[in-house]
């Protein structure tokens, strides 16, 4: 199956402000046309895309003040995945954004291992343009097997505007997770990750990571263990399940950080069960809030906790009060 060819744009144009004289021209360029990246710009600016007063320029090229600049923004194919018709639990959705709720065992990006069948295909099914877009607008990702709330840009300058915000921690991101240990208080892990040194599919705290910050707090204590609510303010790969591993309460479930199975002395047997049976991590994208990328409003959207850890939060519930009522 061939790419359909985006259809080709209106030429855009903006006159140089008398005050940017002697600026390079791809800076200015950049403030003229805010809503799209400085690499394209650049790559556009190379291409002959963009020119100054009709004339192809250097990027480093110093501007006047007072000319036109003219913009052929070409939108070439990004993404050429397969279109697959998956069905979408859509949360919210217009012209600039589609807000969805992944279930857990979807795989976000194609990849080796998972050609297809991703949340990728599924976007291009429903809206065949996002081929345009890196990743087909997908601006930030879940694991495989953790499940909740995600957003898609739909346009280009969506796309910069909410890769802009997460790079400026503007966008409100708030997981359940279940946890082994029953846990006292609430507290912060600021803790930098990066690849793991010696295991390439798992990550680790390390002095020379990138900086990580999750804020965590009590939602429910039973009695061996905790269901968090977690913030992120950095979005590392694997944040928020390497923290919590890092800080000896590790997720229930997580097959790279969990450890071996706890079970809390005496548990019921339907814990037993559960425990046992739950074979992803207990984690969940509950809430993400962020600044509409064209009208600023603020967007806020929740994903229905999934019905297996709904199942495991009732039977944890279940075993604490069962072990309270033997002890009276």
């Amino acid at each position: 199956m061939t790419d359909p060819s985006p259809a080709p744009a209106a030429p855009m144009q903006a006159t140089v402000p008398d005050a940017a004289a002697g600026r390079r021209f791809d800076a200015v360029l950049a403030e003229l046309f805010p809503d799209f990246s400085r690499s394209r710009l650049a790559a556009w600016i190379k291409s002959g895309d963009a020119r100054l007063d009709g004339r192809e320029v250097r990027p480093r090229d110093p501007v006047r003040g007072g000319e036109t600049v003219t913009l052929h923004a070409q939108l070439d194919v990004q993404t050429h995945s397969e279109p697959e018709d998956i069905a979408l639990d859509v949360l919210y959705e217009d012209e600039h954004v589609i807000v969805i709720n992944k279930p857990a065992g979807l795989v976000v990006h194609p990849g080796a291992g998972n050609p297809a069948g991703t949340l990728v295909n599924a976007l291009l099914h429903r809206d065949p343009s996002l081929n345009v877009l890196p990743r087909a607008g997908i601006v930030h990702r879940l694991d495989k097997d953790t499940s909740g709330v995600m957003v898609v840009a739909r346009t280009l300058p969506a796309h910069t505007a909410l890769i802009e915000q997460l790079s400026s921690r503007e966008v409100h991101r708030q997981y359940l997770a279940v946890v082994v240990g029953s846990l006292v208080s609430g507290g912060t892990a600021n803790a930098p990750i990066d690849r793991h040194p010696r295991d390439r599919i798992r990550m680790a705290v390390r002095e020379d990571g990138r900086d990580a910050v999750t804020h965590f707090r009590l939602r429910e204590r039973f009695r061996a263990h905790t269901l968090l609510e977690c913030r992120l303010e950095t979005g590392r790969t694997h944040q928020i399940r390497v923290h919590m591993a890092h800080l000896k309460h590790p997720i229930v479930g997580d097959p790279l950080y969990g450890g071996p199975l706890k079970l809390p002395r005496g548990a019921t047997e339907d814990l037993v069960a559960t425990l046992r049976g739950f074979k992803r991590q207990a984690l969940h994208a509950e809430t993400l809030e962020f600044s509409h990328p064209v009208t600023g409003e603020p967007v806020r959207c929740t994903a229905p906790v999934p019905d297996d850890l709904t199942h495991l939060v009732r039977v944890l519930r279940d075993d604490t009060a069962a072990a309270a009522e033997k002890e009276r």
